[in-house]
């Protein structure tokens, strides 16, 4: 502000060394991280000195931003729609010098708005609610915007990009969304409901009576007993087991679903990873990798039948004859990821369905077609397996991995009622 009130035209230099131009460029990272670019306050930093070097000329001042601010190749046309709606072109003198740092002009409020007054996330190849390409905003309507700072936000960019990727099918998924779905996988808090072990531990209310301490607390009263000491049994989480499928049918669904069981496997504490194509191949140690690129890259060279056919039955006999001993004791819950389809025998699959809902104490199924409205369980696969199922449930967006975390944080201590219709004929045919 100059001496007569009236706001004035401050040098290159004096906002490059003041905090108006830092404070402007902080919050344009925090803009660009809600939109999931990794932008850290060492960039920002970066690109505040930068300024000093390149000038304040609109196109320089982007391409500064562009190189200390972007680090992914398919995340340079997203940073050049956000740099177009976070800065205005009336703060910028285009036709002046490139080298004369006095080009760069605050707009009137420009450097007192809030974050909420930030513009909304820029619109990133979403659909709309009947299914039609939502409209992208044209660059005449960017520079309207511009010239009227207080036109109301169009209704289409006020929604969240997140909240928009959350329910967004796995099968559409770009790259970049790819990305930007692994760190909210990350960001997800997993509980798993406790059981009752055997074992008691001290309480002052318990159920059990500890006879040890009581008689060497009432020791001072000449062993009259005065004073109970208390016992209850212990908490302990329950045991997660996760048996996905990875055959060629679930290809478009396989890496953000180990990603997924990556995140499972760090979140709790007992976890069991198996994956199975055609035969059944346990990744629980090589997906204790803390890097998750890494963990991937050797669950592919130790999986050998990824992408190919599917035997459920075969693969679920596989773990029931020799894993299911080491992974189902004390209150298990196993989730089996797949789409139903099976090549296989169905009626080893009715069997050994049975077989492993018996030794656990709960079943669950997740699978990624049932988010579709018009699915229908008609493969013969899921027809035989459902009647061993105690929840089927969808696995198809990010929504629905928030909604099994709630479910399993949830399960009570009740087992749930099955009516298992297992039928003898098929029983005997599959043994002859």
């Amino acid at each position: 502000m100059t001496a007569d009130g009236t706001a004035g035209v401050l040098t290159g230099r004096e906002i490059a060394a003041g905090e108006e131009l830092l404070d402007r460029v902080v919050r344009f990272g925090r803009y660009l991280r809600q939109l999931g670019l990794p932008v850290t306050l060492g960039q920002i930093m970066d690109f505040v000195q930068s300024v000093d070097q390149v000038g304040f000329a609109r196109e320089d001042f982007k391409l500064a931003g562009r190189a200390t601010l972007v680090t992914r190749r398919e995340d340079g046309p997203l940073y050049d729609e956000a740099f177009d709606l976070y800065w205005r072109r009336s703060t910028f003198a285009e036709d002046a010098a490139d080298d004369d740092l006095s080009n760069l002009v605050p707009p009137d409020q420009a450097l007192d708005k809030s974050e909420s007054q930030l513009p909304p996330p820029p619109n990133k190849n979403r659909e709309g609610r009947e299914g039609e390409p939502e409209r992208r905003m044209g660059q005449s309507e960017v520079e309207e915007r511009e010239q009227d700072p207080d036109a109301e936000p169009d209704t289409q960019l006020t929604y969240s990009a997140s909240e928009a990727l959350k329910g967004k099918d796995f099968a559409q998924f770009t790259p970049a969304e790819m990305e930007q779905a692994r760190r909210i996988m990350e960001e997800m808090t997993w509980k798993i409901s406790q059981r009752r072990s055997r074992r008691t531990v001290r309480a002052r209310k318990g159920a059990y009576l500890d006879l040890r301490r009581s008689l060497r607390t009432n020791m001072k009263y000449g062993g009259e007993p005065f004073e109970l000491a208390r016992r209850r049994q212990k908490l302990k989480p329950r045991q997660v087991v996760l048996i996905c499928d990875i055959s060629g049918s679930m290809d478009r669904y396989s890496r953000l679903l180990l990603q997924f069981m990556h995140t499972v496997e760090h979140g709790l504490s007992r976890v069991e990873v198996f994956v199975f194509g055609t035969r059944l191949t346990r990744i629980t140690r090589q997906l204790r990798a803390r890097n998750i690129d890494g963990a991937l890259e050797r669950v592919s060279q130790e999986v050998q039948d990824w992408a190919g056919g599917t035997r459920i039955g075969e693969s679920l006999l596989t773990f029931n004859t020799r894993w299911s001993r080491r992974v189902l004791g004390r209150g298990a819950i196993v989730l089996i990821i797949s789409d139903g389809w099976d090549r296989g025998d169905v009626n080893v699959l009715r069997r050994e369905m049975a077989r492993l809902q018996r030794g656990a104490y709960r079943l669950i199924w997740l699978n990624p077609l049932l988010g579709s409205p018009t699915y229908q369980p008609l493969t013969r696969g899921i027809q035989a397996a459902l009647p061993y199922v105690d929840d089927f449930l969808p696995v198809h967006n990010l929504n629905s991995l928030e909604s099994l975390a709630l479910s399993l944080a949830e399960v009570t201590d009740r087992r749930p009622v099955r009516r298992q219709t297992l039928h003898l004929p098929d029983v005997l045919n599959a043994e002859r």
